[in-house]
């Protein structure tokens, strides 16, 4: 009679820490949004407004925040559209080019057999301990030589050689691709360059994706290197905007320009993660477990 009891402590357990674990991502998550809504919040007010504190009610001078920030009232003029478009740009670039590439290189370090495998292997992860400011100074130099000062190439073309993102698609071909499926692609005559594109590349969809999105937000908010690079105006990204929207006159200076313009500045990032985040629970418990 007493069999069963056992069994229903069990479940009522595992009920238990289950309610524990949805009420602490919950509380997790209302701290991460909180301070978007914050921002968003804080966007809609004035400067006079935001110096009197904090208030959970939005309110209605969005418009009018915008309108000033697009005219240049209160702050020198700035080309917005011009910092969206250049920051489209080179964050979509970088993207491409840094998940193409390191999806690449893993596939050469997972699938190919060669002496010097395990030592250019080692030597790619040592990169990752280099900080991008160390290499600054060399960087700019090698661009003023090249005369490629004030462009968008050495923002971009970099971004082929990420060591973090080859690790990770290192790791999920490891878990997701099988080398007898490339053996198999060969016997039948598949080419190299082929068998990546149409065979390899459709598994690493997920992996892809994660990925994607992560270099698109690293390349979009990234201020230090653009900074060194970029003097001309109408060429500058977003984060070089704000930071001089922020570094204005303090007599012109407007905090909800600053909240608008940092809101103008998430949107888009929000919207490609929404286009891609079906696969980032796939890619990530996929990429984090070795088969």
């Amino acid at each position: 009679m007493n069999k069963g009891v056992p069994k229903v402590e069990k479940g009522l357990g595992i009920t238990a820490r289950r309610a524990i674990a949805y009420v602490v991502l919950v509380l997790i998550s209302i701290l991460c949004l909180f301070w978007f809504y914050v921002l968003f919040i804080n966007a809609t007010r004035t400067h006079a407004d935001l110096t009197r504190g904090f208030t959970a009610i939005p309110s209605t001078n969005l418009w009018n925040n915008w309108k000033n920030l697009s005219a240049g009232r209160a702050a020198s003029a700035l080309p917005i559209w011009n910092g969206l478009f250049n920051s489209f740009l080179i964050a979509g670039c970088s993207a491409i080019l840094c998940t193409y590439f390191s999806a690449m290189t893993a596939y050469a370090i997972h699938v190919y057999d060669f002496k010097l495998k395990k030592v250019m292997f080692t030597f790619i992860l040592m990169i990752m301990m280099i900080p991008t400011q160390v290499t600054a100074l060399g960087f700019l130099q090698l661009i003023g030589r090249m005369g490629l000062n004030d462009s968008f190439i050495p923002l971009i073309v970099p971004a082929i050689a990420s060591p973090s993102t080859f690790f990770y698609m290192k790791q999920y071909m490891e878990s997701a691709l099988p080398l007898s499926l490339v053996e198999a692609a060969r016997i039948d005559g598949s080419g190299e360059f082929r068998t990546f594109n149409t065979i390899v590349a459709p598994i690493m969809k997920p992996a892809i994706a994660v990925q994607a999105i992560f270099s698109f937000v690293a390349s979009w908010n990234n201020y230090f290197t653009p900074a060194l690079v970029l003097k001309t105006d109408t060429k500058k990204t977003l984060p070089i905007l704000i930071a001089q929207l922020r570094s204005a006159d303090w007599l012109k200076f407007d905090m909800g320009q600053v909240y608008t313009m940092i809101a103008f500045s998430i949107l888009p990032v929000i919207i490609v993660y929404l286009f891609l985040s079906k696969f980032i629970v796939q890619g990530v418990a996929m990429g984090s477990v070795k088969g």
